[in-house]
């Protein structure tokens, strides 16, 4: 009887035995889940204050600065071609006197425009790109390519009287060049046509 009884007693516990570590498997398992479940949750609260940064970042973070320079506004009086009046404060001109009955069409001339009629083109939102050496062929080729990709925005002629090699004009803005840059001269259309202070595209129509 005794033996019978040992003999259950030592059943029992291994039973309970069994249990206790089914147990702790259980539990452990359970533990591994957690935390691994707490992983990936962190993980996607990472990547999410990331995106959220960026996203902050993109919308109030410091911009990358316009292409060319902001000239100061001359006003947009209009004058007959030919009359005198006040100095422009660039070169070439990007705002002030300009004639009221005649724009410069679009696309390439071969010849000087009066700055008067161009500046009544920028007024329309036009961007003007002149270049001071008609003989520069190899210069003015690359101009004219770009030009006629812009059929509608660009205004392109000669202007010997530039200080520099390529003056890019959009109304109160100047880029200067001493070279061709089409990634510069691009990025200046882009930013400012159809920017003028009238409610007109360069071709006389609402934008």
């Amino acid at each position: 009887m005794a033996t019978r009884d040992k003999a259950r007693e030592q059943k029992q516990l291994r039973r309970e035995a069994t249990r206790e570590e089914r147990l702790k498997g259980r539990q452990h398992a359970e533990t591994r889940r957690r935390q691994r479940d707490r992983m990936i949750y962190a993980g996607i609260a990472l990547a999410a204050v990331a995106i959220i940064g960026l996203l902050g970042w993109s919308a109030f973070g410091p911009k990358p600065p316009l292409p060319g320079e902001q000239i100061p506004g001359q006003g947009q009086t209009h004058i007959s071609l030919g009359a005198p009046h006040p100095a422009y404060n660039s070169n070439p001109p990007t705002s002030g006197w300009h004639t009221g009955d005649r724009v410069a069409p679009s696309g390439v001339h071969g010849s000087e425009i009066p700055d008067e009629i161009v500046v009544h083109s920028l007024e329309h939102g036009c961007i003007w790109i002149s270049y001071k050496d008609p003989k520069d062929t190899d210069l003015v080729t690359k101009l004219e390519t770009l030009a006629a990709k812009n059929p509608v925005t660009v205004v392109m002629t000669p202007r010997p009287k530039n200080d520099s090699a390529i003056a890019v004009a959009a109304w109160q803005r100047l880029l200067k060049l001493t070279e061709y840059n089409e990634g510069q001269i691009v990025a200046f259309i882009r930013a400012f046509r159809n920017k003028g202070p009238e409610a007109l595209n360069c071709s006389g129509g609402t934008p």
